[in-house]
């Protein structure tokens, strides 16, 4: 069991020691709260870094769950564009695809006009050829009728000129 000191009398103090006593109690008290003060400052200050890391560490997993949060609308627009280009793409290709086969059927039929052509052509050609050739036949023909005319009448006036043709020459001579 603890011994319990009993309190002597003190003696009378002095207004010296009373002064000092209060001016030393003053002093641990100013030291206390001086203390207590830098206690409760340090304290805050730890509570401030402490809610400034988490401050910071939250802004950080907000921004992420913010940036996915606009990545996905991001997406989902960019999925909605992608799904109009598609169909605008499609549409486009088929109205190419239809001028083509447009183009390929004109063609087609301005090949086979093309060779009507060139065939009605060359049938006119060997025609007009054939023509040619019956009229310079027949040309020929009748050079050859009237070559044979001049000389049978050439031949016809030497014979008979040439009795005329030798008194002309005697009369000349003459």
């Amino acid at each position: 069991m603890p011994v319990k000191r009993q309190r002597q009398a003190s003696a009378p103090v002095t207004a010296e020691d009373q002064l000092l006593l209060l001016q030393s109690r003053a002093l641990a008290e100013e030291e206390a709260a001086k203390m207590k003060g830098e206690i409760v400052t340090r304290f805050l200050k730890d509570k401030l870094a402490k809610e400034e890391r988490s401050s910071t560490l939250n802004l950080h997993k907000i921004s992420t769950q913010w940036r996915a949060v606009l990545r996905e609308a991001k997406a989902k627009e960019l999925r909605k564009d992608i799904a109009i280009l598609s169909q605008t793409f499609a549409r486009v290709m088929d109205c190419k695809d239809s001028v083509i086969e447009s183009l390929v059927t004109d063609l087609e039929e301005a090949e086979a006009q093309h060779a009507r052509a060139l065939s009605s052509h060359l049938h006119n050609v060997d025609r007009l050829l054939e023509l040619q050739r019956c009229r310079l036949a027949c040309l020929e023909e009748g050079y050859d009728a009237q070559l044979e005319a001049l000389k049978t009448e050439f031949e016809t006036e030497r014979c008979q000129g040439w009795g005329w043709g030798q008194q002309w020459h005697l009369l000349d001579v003459l």
